[in-house]
């Protein structure tokens, strides 16, 4: 069983934007359990419909019972890692979820890990190209895989892969839980990885542990391909950053650049690390007086 001495944090944010880096990192250090994408955010909104209006056991579940069956869904689905301090869960559903979770975990921390939306598609993209003879189902029909435009004009509505995600990601960082957030850009994490690293520690309140940035590993091949999108969650085995042109048409890419909502502080308590002058800084109500990355 999971013990009082677990504490939950949550990985989020955007797809193709670091988050599988970040917990092959994170997984390095001993106290700590991180992985992809769980089923834990696919069973908390399923366990959340039964409970709801309209369900025929919504009004024989009552508030407390309710918080209990969705904290013990933790416990026992990361009851095999009962060894470790901290775990992270990771599913892009959690910063849709922010009241629910402050509330079950109060002293629990999410870091959304972000990206241009461009280098986003662009990414997607990218890997849709390299598995030409797969239609993967991030797809319904053809009308939708058809071209790279109705394939992104999919990607980005409001219930697929990054419009949801996105969406999510915006109401989490105006929300009033938003302190408990830290968001991470992919390229300050690819480009200087223990730099940030460093400031997640920070954030997380959590003692430095020496990771290998040269030894990284993570891949669910069995996963991918049942997704029919082979290497969306493999990573590198070192951590750097790799300049290319985008393969997006040029007015695609610029439809997408200008939604880095993320850029602008004003209006909201989330903690972000960003890119001043060179150095990256984490700001936020939590980090008092944060680290700068020379």
């Amino acid at each position: 069983m999971v013990t009082a001495a677990n504490r939950f944090h949550f990985i989020s944010g955007l797809p193709r934007s670091g988050s599988t880096l970040l917990a092959a990192l994170l997984r390095q250090n001993p106290r700590f359990h991180a992985g992809m994408t769980s089923p834990v955010g696919a069973l908390f909104a399923g366990m959340l419909n039964e409970f709801s209006a309209g369900s025929e056991f919504g009004p024989v579940v009552n508030q407390a019972q309710r918080r209990r069956l969705l904290h013990g869904l933790f416990d026992s689905y990361y009851a095999d890692q009962a060894d470790k301090q901290v775990i992270f869960d990771t599913n892009r559903l959690w910063t849709s979820k922010l009241p629910a979770i402050r509330d079950l975990f109060p002293q629990a921390k999410v870091i959304a890990c972000v990206r241009n939306v461009a280098w986003v598609m662009d990414s997607i993209e990218r890997l849709y190209r390299a598995n030409p003879y797969e239609n993967t189902k991030l797809f319904n029909d053809d009308a939708e895989r058809n071209t790279v435009y109705s394939r992104v004009e999919t990607l980005a509505q409001r219930n697929r892969l990054v419009g949801f995600a996105w969406a999510a990601l915006k109401e989490a960082y105006y929300g009033e839980q938003a302190d408990s957030m830290l968001i991470v850009d992919y390229d300050l994490l690819a480009r200087a990885p223990e730099k940030i690293l460093r400031l997640v520690y920070e954030f997380l309140g959590e003692p430095w542990f020496e990771h290998d940035f040269e030894r990284v590993e993570y891949d669910a091949p069995a996963f991918d391909q049942a997704l029919g999108l082979a290497g969306l969650h493999k990573v590198r085995p070192s951590v750097k950053i790799e300049d290319r042109p985008s393969i997006l048409p040029p007015d695609l890419f610029e439809q997408y650049a200008s939604l880095s909502f993320w850029e602008d502080g004003r209006n909201s308590r989330a903690n972000v690390i960003r890119n001043l002058r060179g150095d990256a800084v984490a700001h936020g109500s939590p980090l008092q007086q944060p680290a700068a990355i020379q």
